[in-house]
């Protein structure tokens, strides 16, 4: 069995309201602005290009201060320390431990991610937590000029890794992106609470605890 993890709010937080809320209290003074805002600067396609490699960092930051009259200086230095940001999620880090650790019980268990994320936050990861080590493979979008839901980053993985869609789980937090899964063929998981994702692992058979 392959299970395949997202990064962003599964593994590790994503808190895109808070990081508005430090960075630009002004604009983003209570709880509403400050979605708000967030949807407008994570939410725009220039984001989602960001995400897919194919608009630099640079770019970004200027077009979205002109596009919300932000400061630039402010959103620059937000946006190059995104990755620092990211801070595993402890109960799904246990279960995924757990998982690392049942590989001698279930020797066709596997372990893959699948993340929308830029190659600057990727190698950020990358150098900084010793446990992706426990993946057998994965892709992040901005080195491959894809993201999710588009089916050709989940057909890459496929491809890379030899999985059988009917053998595949995928767990991610947007609902849209697990339906692009199981268009696919995948078993998906809507990941809401490691509580919640162990309870759903339990029917696959993988008895773990957070």
């Amino acid at each position: 069995m392959n299970l395949v993890f997202d990064f962003g709010a599964v593994l590790f937080t994503w808190k895109p309201a808070e990081l508005m809320a430090h960075s630009f209290p002004q604009q983003a003074g209570d709880a509403d602005a400050a979605a708000h805002l967030a949807h407008a600067v994570f939410g725009h396609p220039d984001w989602h290009s960001f995400d897919r490699g194919t608009l630099a960092m640079d770019a970004l930051v200027r077009r979205t201060a002109e596009r919300l009259g932000l400061d630039i200086h402010v959103l620059g230095e937000l946006v190059a320390h995104i990755g620092e940001r990211l801070v595993p999620m402890a109960g799904t880090l246990a279960l995924l431990q757990q998982l690392h650790r049942l590989r001698s019980q279930h020797p066709h268990l596997r372990l893959y991610y699948l993340s929308n994320m830029p190659g600057s936050y990727a190698r950020v990861l990358e150098q900084r937590h010793a446990f992706l080590t426990w993946f057998d493979g994965g892709i992040f979008s901005g080195d491959v000029l894809h993201t999710k839901p588009d089916p050709a980053i989940y057909q890459l993985l496929q491809a890379r890794h030899a999985l059988e869609p009917v053998q595949t789980v995928f767990i991610d937090d947007l609902k849209a992106n697990v339906q692009a899964a199981r268009a696919l063929g995948w078993h998906g998981i809507h990941f809401e609470s490691p509580r919640q994702l162990q309870a759903e692992l339990a029917a696959f058979g993988f008895c773990v605890n957070n």
